[in-house]
């Protein structure tokens, strides 16, 4: 992961792709969508017996990186998570299959969305899912400084929602940041050291 205050301010920077990437072609969303496959033992359990939230999670951006990485055409660190919902259990001998794709993209990070299903290894019912979450990845040079990503080019109704509420969270994550920033810098004003 990039350092905080770095990755703020690679995040701060994206911006519609219609209006800042013309210059790169974009992808399809397919082109980078990826699925991570992998049988949860008894390693990966917590105190209930159960799969341990972050091994999950440690899936979770895994999945995300690799469509991150293939979107971008390179390294793409981890900006932040958004949302990641537990949705049931995960137990040993579950195969879990993390799915991922960008569903946005700015001037150069990405929104990649991540759906967690589970099923029994031994068993041909249906997979169910178990999680989701949403994180930001910003793609960096080798010196680790932000670069252009090619625009996102959503191709089913499916992924034409899915742009439409990575731009709604964006917009609700950057008036998070603006506020709670608003509210540190009053407080100091007052005099109120943290």
């Amino acid at each position: 992961m990039a350092p905080r205050h770095k990755v703020e301010a690679m995040t701060d920077q994206a911006t519609a792709p219609e209006a800042d990437s013309q210059d790169i072609p974009g992808k399809p969303t397919s082109a980078s969508r990826t699925t991570l496959s992998h049988i949860m033992t008894h390693n990966d359990t917590n105190l209930l017996g159960t799969v341990h939230g972050g091994v999950i999670m440690k899936l979770v951006d895994d999945a995300a990186g690799a469509v991150a990485g293939r979107h971008s055409g390179g390294p793409a660190v981890t900006a932040s998570m958004d949302e990641m919902a537990f949705l049931e259990p995960v137990r040993v001998g579950d195969l879990v299959h993390v799915k991922a794709q960008v569903n946005w993209t700015g001037r150069t990070s990405m929104e990649v969305g991540v759906r967690v299903l589970a099923e029994r290894w031994n068993e041909s019912a249906p997979p169910t899912q178990v999680g989701s979450a949403y994180l930001v990845f910003a793609a960096v040079d080798a010196d680790g400084r932000p670069r252009r990503v090619p625009p996102v080019l959503p191709e089913t109704e499916r992924d034409r929602r899915r742009y439409q509420e990575a731009q709604i969270r964006r917009t609700h994550r950057l008036a998070r940041r603006r506020a709670i920033l608003e509210l540190r810098e009053r407080r100091a004003a007052e005099g109120f050291a943290d």
